[in-house]
């Protein structure tokens, strides 16, 4: 078990922007010019959201907000908006993430599926209020469902292979201590 501490902390959170950033690299490359019929997962939000609920510290407000902005723009949808929802939806799951109590993954996975489905609709809505183009609801309800379904894969890799665990309950104490 890796231990708290504010360099690890450092590492983490780069490592979450480091992650991001290439996610948005590899979905910006033209590897394909035709139109396609489906939508590929929200991986960001994946990520945003796993590591919100394993350990708050590595994505704080102030790193989540300037990375999700980021890809508001280069993805060309309306500033901020996605930005808030996603924002939102993690202090949501942040703030019923209890620490001292091992959740069972099933438990997290659907109430993830269940911010996911809030976010998507409430996006939908906004864009519907302000009359902003939107892409059709069969690719929205597809990313939808791509990302509630990748969620186990991006939380699998984060905890095996980038030590993202959830906090036990000495580690939450040493780190209210440090607040």
């Amino acid at each position: 078990m890796a231990e708290v501490t504010p360099g690890r902390i450092q590492l983490m959170r780069v490592c979450f922007a480091a992650l991001a950033f290439v996610t948005i690299f590899f979905h910006l490359l033209p590897l394909n010019s035709q139109a396609s019929s489906w939508a590929p997962p929200d991986l960001i939000i994946c990520l945003a959201m796993a590591w919100s609920l394993r350990r708050p510290d590595y994505v704080p407000v102030f790193i989540l907000i300037p990375v999700l902005l980021i890809a508001d723009l280069l993805f060309q949808r309306p500033p901020g908006l996605l930005t808030l929802l996603v924002v939102l939806g993690c202090e949501f799951l942040r703030a019923r993430a209890q620490p001292q109590h091992e959740t069972p993954f099933v438990a997290e996975w659907l109430s993830v599926a269940l911010v996911i489905i809030a976010i998507t609709l409430l996006n939908r809505l906004t864009l519907s209020l302000f009359t902003i183009p939107r892409a059709p609801l069969s690719l929205s309800v597809i990313e939808m469902f791509a990302t509630i379904a990748a969620y186990p894969l991006v939380a699998l890799f984060s905890q095996s292979l980038l030590g993202v665990r959830k906090l036990s309950a000495a580690e939450a104490e040493i780190l209210e201590a440090r607040k």
